[in-house]
C-alpha cells in the first residue's frame, strides 16, 4: 500500500489514489457474485477459501492499478516503480532489521530459532489446509506474517538494540549523544530512563570539572597572593645575613629563615606550576633536544646538589644523541623531579640505576631505586597531588614532583606509569620523538 511518497530529501504523505478502491471494490464485487453463482438460489455456501484467494488477488491488482496511476502521473524524471512501495518499504524494514540484529550474535540466535518455530508453525498450517482444501487462509496467513508480522519484531529489535548500544556508549563515557526514541510504549520509556540517568551523570560530571577549576584558580591565586610577601621576607632575610650579627644564635635563626623561605618559596612555585597545567594554559616550548646529553647534565647537577651523598647513580644511556621534539625546560624538570625524588626516598647506602633508549618513534627512560619506606598503597595514587611515598612527612618534599612530572609527559603526548616490587620501585617514561601539535 502507498503510504508516502519522498520528493527529494523532504517526505509527504500521499492518500491511497480513489482508483485503487474502485479497481478493489469492482473485483472485490465481481468475486463475490462470481462465488455466489456456484450454488443454486444464490446461498452463502460459496467456499471461504476460495473466496480469499481471490480476494487477495483483487487486492493486489488494484494495489498494481493504483501504482501504475501514480507511475505515470509523475514528472519522468521522478517515475519509480519500487520507491514507496509496499514492497519496498517490506525489504527496508526486513533489510535494516536483519543487519541490526547481526550486531549482537545472541539475538540474532534467538530470532533463529523463533523463525524456525514459525516457519514450522505454517508448515504444519500448510498441511491441514491441504488436508481441508483451504489454502486460503494459509495464503492469508504467511502474508500477514511476513508483511506485518516479521517487519515488526525487526522494527522493533533495530528499537531495542539502538538502545543497548546507546547504553554502551554512555557506559564508556560517550555522554554528548542522547538515545533518540519518541514513541510512547516500553522501549521508549527505558530510553527516555536512560537518557534521564545520562543528565544527572552529565550534571555530576560538569559540577565536578567546575568544582577542580576553582580548586585550581584558588590555588592559582593564593600562590600568587603569597609571592609578593614571600620575596620580601627573602629579601630581608639577605640584608639581615649581610649584617655582623654578635651572636651565634642570630646567625642560626637567620640561616633557619632562608631555608624554610627558599623551601616556602619552592612550593609556591610548584603550586603555581601544577595549576597552570592542570587549567591547560602551559604553552610548550618545542624544538629537537638530545635527550642523552639533557639526562647526563642532569644526573651531573643533582650529584652537586646532593654533595656527599650515600646513594650512587649508575646511568645506562644506550646511545648518544638521542634526538627528540621535545620541551627541553619542561624534560629537564622531569628529569631534576624524579631523580631528587629517587635520592630523597631511597634506602641508604642503595644504588640509583636511569636507563636510556629508543625506539623508532619513542623515547624510553626509567629510573629504578630501592624505597626507604614502606609502600602500602597504589602505585597510581603517587600521582596525586600531595601524595608522598614517606606519610610520616620525615622528609622535605611538597608531594608535587610526581603530579608535574605526569602533566608535563602528558601534554608531550607520552606516557608514564609506576611499578612497585616489593620495595623495588620503578618510574617508567614513554616520549614520543616528533610531536605533530604544538599547543597544550
Amino acid at each position: 500500500m502507498d503510504i508516502k511518497l519522498r520528493k527529494g530529501k523532504a517526505d509527504r504523505i500521499v492518500l491511497i489514489d480513489p482508483l485503487v478502491l474502485i479497481v478493489a471494490v469492482i473485483l472485490g464485487g465481481v468475486l463475490l457474485i462470481d462465488e455466489y453463482s456456484y450454488v443454486p438460489g444464490l446461498n452463502l455456501g460459496f467456499s471461504t477459501s476460495s473466496f480469499i484467494q481471490k480476494l487477495l488477488a483483487a487486492i493486489i491488482l488494484g494495489l498494481l492499478a493504483g501504482r501504475l496511476f501514480l507511475y505515470f502521473h509523475r514528472p519522468l524524471n521522478e517515475r519509480s516503480l519500487w520507491h514507496g512501495s509496499v514492497l519496498m518499504d517490506c525489504f527496508r524494514f526486513w533489510s535494516t532489521g536483519i543487519r541490526t540484529s547481526l550486531q549482537n550474535w545472541r539475538i540474532t540466535f534467538v530470532l533463529i530459532i523463533m523463525f524456525l518455530l514459525t516457519a514450522i508453525a505454517g508448515i504444519f498450517a500448510w498441511q491441514v489446509a491441504i488436508y481441508r482444501y483451504e489454502l486460503g487462509w494459509f495464503i492469508l496467513y504467511e502474508l500477514l506474517y511476513l508483511l506485518f508480522f516479521v517487519p515488526y519484531i525487526l522494527a522493533k529489535l533495530r528499537r531495542f538494540i539502538a538502545i543497548l548500544n546507546g547504553s554502551k556508549e554512555i557506559s564508556e563515557g560517550n555522554i554528548q549523544n542522547a538515545i533518540q526514541d519518541t514513541g510512547k510504549d516500553a522501549l521508549s520509556q527505558l530510553a527516555g530512563y536512560i537518557n534521564n540517568m545520562k543528565a544527572g551523570y552529565q550534571s555530576a560530571l560538569e559540577n565536578q570539572m567546575k568544582s577542580e577549576r576553582l580548586k585550581t584558580e584558588l590555588i592559582t591565586n593564593v600562590s600568587h597572593d603569597l609571592k609578593t610577601p614571600l620575596t620580601s621576607i627573602i629579601n630581608y632575610v639577605d640584608l639581615l645575613k649581610k649584617e655582623d650579627l654578635s651572636t651565634e644564635t642570630a646567625r642560626t635563626y637567620i640561616e633557619t629563615l632562608d631555608r624554610k623561605a627558599l623551601r616556602l618559596k619552592l612550593l609556591i612555585e610548584d603550586l603555581f606550576e601544577i595549576s597552570k597545567m592542570t587549567s591547560g594554559t602551559v604553552e610548550l616550548d618545542i624544538e629537537y633536544v638530545d635527550v642523552a646529553t639533557l639526562l647526563t647534565q642532569a644526573i651531573a647537577e643533582s650529584n652537586t646538589n646532593m654533595g656527599q651523598a650515600s646513594h650512587v647513580i649508575r646511568e645506562r644511556i644506550a646511545k648518544f644523541p638521542i634526538q627528540a621534539h621535545l620541551d627541553g625546560n619542561k624534560i629537564w624538570r622531569v628529569f631534576e623531579n624524579l631523580i631528587g625524588n629517587a635520592q630523597k626516598y631511597s634506602l641508604p647506602g642503595t644504588r640509583i640505576y636511569i636507563y636510556l633508549d629508543e625506539s623508532d618513534d619513542m623515547v624510553l627512560f626509567k629510573i629504578q631505586n630501592t624505597s626507604a619506606y614502606e609502600i602500602d598503597f597504589a602505585a597510581e595514587e603517587l600521582f596525586e597531588r600531595f601524595k608522598r611515598a614517606d606519610e610520616s612527612r620525615q622528609t622535605e618534599g611538597s608531594g608535587l614532583g610526581l603530579a608535574i612530572v605526569k602533566s608535563i609527559i602528558e601534554l608531550h603526548g607520552g606516557e608514564i606509569r609506576v611499578e612497585i616490587h616489593g620495595d623495588q620501585f620503578n618510574v617508567i617514561l614513554h616520549l614520543p620523538k616528533q610531536r605533530l601539535i604544538y599547543k597544550s
